[in-house]
């Protein structure tokens, strides 16, 4: 396979509500999307997961945007004719980290190549399930009455799994209120790095609400840390920005960091990655769930694909289209009794509408291809 033409297009979409987490409040998702052409005719689209900001991760927009550029684009471009979807992560890999700009590349010459064999995405990752059971994430809101009052709504929607996002000051009574209010619902929460081990004890309060597990309380590199958290702790601790390989997933199941692994493709380098890391904690014991980046249909339904994948067993965040979007950029996902249902198309499995592109795009930039 050969590429032809490749393309960067930014795009701006309203969220339709605010989304607050400890590293601030979104109220539009902006990203860039990837856009591929090979000598076939085929086509593969990509949506990158990184933010404006450093603040999720080191990548941000703006870098990933450049170092695809300047770095990726010519070292993949450099293999002609040989383009192939298990070819991307070697040829990147003197590339040092950039996961989520390697996770857009790879993920737009996989599409373009599925696409090209009449393959979906779920075939071709091992998914088991056709639908796969759907959570929701709930920020941090301005008031207790906004927060239960959401709750309710994701519930009476259907969606099967409450993820409640913490910080210091947001966290035991929001948790208990939602505990106390809906009973026993599929509740978590994501504290995305926010506390350290000396908070140990404040967080073993957590304890008496049953949680399914907490996300990420302390950080990224404090591996150490989280295992003597957990052993501190009876909730679940369950690593995020933690992983970003399988040599991660592998050193913390080995160290006792976590008992369960949140995977999100955009984070670890592509779906390829992502399967290893899931086969990684599937020979473990330890059980997997898909993550979200706000995508837009371009992106969740990969996702999807992923989440079908047999050691996926917990709710993942594969919400349906409305829950962050009014107008999506694909045919929308919808909720169907708590569950989405994954594409079976070739590709992704899902076409991007060239209406909805041009009313949300800002930009469009040719990238140079050999």
């Amino acid at each position: 396979m050969r590429i032809e033409q490749a393309e960067i297009i930014w795009v701006r979409l309203p969220l339709v509500a605010p989304f607050r987490t400890s590293f601030g409040t979104s109220h539009d998702r902006d990203t860039f999307l990837l856009h591929l052409t090979t000598d076939s005719g085929e086509e593969g689209w990509a949506e990158c997961g990184a933010e404006p900001d450093p603040l999720y991760s080191s990548e941000f927009l703006a870098g990933a945007e450049l170092v695809l550029r300047d770095h990726l684009v010519p070292r993949l471009a450099a293999l002609g004719d040989d383009l192939a979807a298990h070819l991307v992560q070697p040829a990147l890999a003197p590339v040092k980290g950039h996961w989520m700009a390697k996770h857009v590349l790879e993920t737009a010459v996989l599409d373009a190549e599925l696409r090209a064999q009449r393959v979906s995405f779920g075939h071709r990752l091992g998914a088991v399930r056709d639908r796969v059971p759907a959570g929701v994430s709930v920020g941090i809101m301005d008031s207790h009455d906004e927060l239960l009052a959401a709750v309710g709504r994701y519930l009476d929607q259907g969606y099967v799994r409450i993820k409640l996002k913490i910080e210091p000051g947001w966290d035991l009574e929001p948790v208990r209120l939602v505990r106390e209010t809906y009973g026993d619902i599929g509740l978590q929460v994501d504290a995305n790095t926010a506390y350290t081990l000396a908070d140990a004890a404040h967080l073993a309060r957590l304890d008496d609400f049953d949680l399914l597990l907490i996300e990420q309380p302390l950080p990224e590199d404090d591996l150490r840390g989280h295992a003597e958290l957990a052993g501190r702790i009876r909730t679940p601790v369950c690593l995020d920005e933690s992983i970003t390989s399988a040599r991660d997933a592998a050193t913390a199941i080995a160290l006792g960091s976590c008992a369960v692994i949140n995977v999100k493709p955009a984070r670890v380098g592509g779906y390829l990655e992502s399967v290893r890391i899931h086969d990684v904690a599937l020979a473990n014991g330890v059980p997997c769930w898909c993550g979200g980046m706000l995508e837009t249909g371009i992106g969740r339904a990969p996702n999807l694909a992923l989440a079908a994948l047999p050691g996926f067993t917990l709710p993942g965040d594969t919400s349906a289209s409305d829950r962050y979007y009014a107008t999506d950029l694909t045919a929308p996902f919808v909720l169907e009794d708590g569950h989405v249902r994954v594409p079976t198309g070739p590709g992704t499995g899902v076409e991007v509408l060239p209406d909805l592109l041009d009313a949300v795009t800002l930009s469009r930039t040719p990238l140079p291809w050999g």
